[in-house]
C-alpha cells in the first residue's frame, strides 16, 4: 500500500521524491501549488509510510496505480533523482495520462553511471561503515548496528546533496538537518527491510527519450554529481523541445535546497495548464 497525501483542486500534479529522501522533501511545493492545483505527493513502496513490497516492485506501475485509485484520467508529474526517472518511465508506458513532466536532478532508468561516479561513491559513502556491514545490510533483514545509518545518510548528503565540490557549510543547517533525517530513514529501511530488486520498464527509457511527447521542464543544479548532471545533459537534449534550467549553487535536492526557486519554475511551467482547462 502506498501512503500519500492531497491538497487543493485544479489540475493534477504528483510530485515523485527522491530515492534518498521520501515525500517531506516538497514540503514547499506541496503547500504553494494546492493554491492552484490538486497536489499529491506519496512514499515510494519501501519508503516512508509506504508498505513493504512483497515481490520486486515496479515503481512507475506503482504511480500509475495511484492515478487509478485517485480516479485521475491525467496528471503532470514532477519528480526529482529517481522519482524523475520513473515519471519518464510513466510517460513512456502511458502517454495519454501524462500531461507534463518535470525533471528535477533526475535520474533515468537504463542509463550507465560513469565509472568515475560510481569510484567517487565508494570512497566518499560507502566507506563511512565498514564493508563487512554494509555486505551484510545489502542483503536485507539486517540488525543496523546504532550509527550506522546516520554516518551513511550524512556522507551521502555531503556528497550529493551539498555536491562533491562543496562542504557542509554550503547547505544551511535546517536543509542538512531535514535531508539527513530523510536519508537517515531510507537506509534504517533498506536495510532492515527485505532485499528485492525493483523491475524497470522494459525496454528501458534510457534509449527511448525521443518517444515522450510530454512537454518538458528539466532542473539541474550545477553544484551536483557530474555524472547526475549529465542526466539532465540527455534529458534536455533528446526530449523534443525540453526547457532546461540550471540552478547555481545547487546540488541534488533543489526543491528543498531552493524550494522557493523550484517552486516558481514549476508554477510557470503548469500554468499553462490552468490556461486550457479554464479554455
Amino acid at each position: 500500500m502506498l501512503s500519500f497525501e492531497q491538497a487543493g483542486r485544479g489540475p493534477a500534479v504528483i510530485l515523485i521524491h527522491a530515492g534518498i529522501a521520501d515525500r517531506r522533501m516538497w514540503d514547499h511545493q506541496f503547500a504553494a501549488l494546492a493554491a492552484t492545483h490538486r497536489v499529491i505527493r506519496y512514499d515510494w513502496r519501501g519508503y516512508g509510510r509506504s508498505g513493504d513490497p512483497e515481490q520486486e516492485p515496479c515503481h512507475h506501475e506503482d504511480l500509475l496505480a495511484l492515478m487509478d485509485e485517485l480516479g485521475l484520467e491525467r496528471a503532470a508529474l514532477v519528480g526529482c533523482s529517481m522519482g524523475g526517472a520513473y515519471a519518464v518511465e510513466a510517460a513512456l508506458a502511458a502517454p495519454a495520462r501524462v500531461s507534463a513532466l518535470a525533471l528535477v536532478a533526475s535520474g533515468l532508468a537504463g542509463h550507465i553511471w560513469p565509472q568515475e561516479m560510481l569510484a567517487q561513491a565508494r570512497e566518499r559513502v560507502h566507506s563511512a561503515v565498514p564493508a563487512e556491514r554494509l555486505a551484510r545490510y545489502r542483503e536485507g533483514g539486517a540488525d543496523v548496528e546504532e550509527g550506522d545509518a546516520l554516518a551513511m545518510a550524512r556522507a551521502q548528503v555531503l556528497w550529493q546533496v551539498a555536491g562533491p565540490e562543496r562542504g557542509r557549510g554550503d547547505l544551511s543547517e535546517q536543509v542538512w538537518q531535514r535531508a539527513v533525517t530523510m536519508c537517515e530513514g531510507v537506509f534504517e529501511r533498506l536495510w532492515r527491510g527485505p532485499a528485492v530488486a525493483e523491475r524497470l520498464l522494459d525496454p528501458p527509457a534510457a534509449g527511448r527519450l525521443g518517444e515522450v511527447r510530454a512537454p518538458t521542464l528539466v532542473i539541474n543544479g550545477l553544484a551536483d554529481v557530474p555524472g547526475i548532471q549529465q542526466v539532465s545533459d540527455l534529458l534536455s537534449s533528446c526530449i523534443g523541445g525540453a526547457r532546461r534550467v540550471d540552478l547555481p549553487d545547487t546540488g541534488h535536492l533543489p526543491p528543498l535546497e531552493r524550494p522557493e526557486q523550484v517552486t516558481a519554475l514549476l508554477t510557470g511551467f503548469l500554468s499553462p495548464l490552468l490556461s486550457r482547462r479554464a479554455g
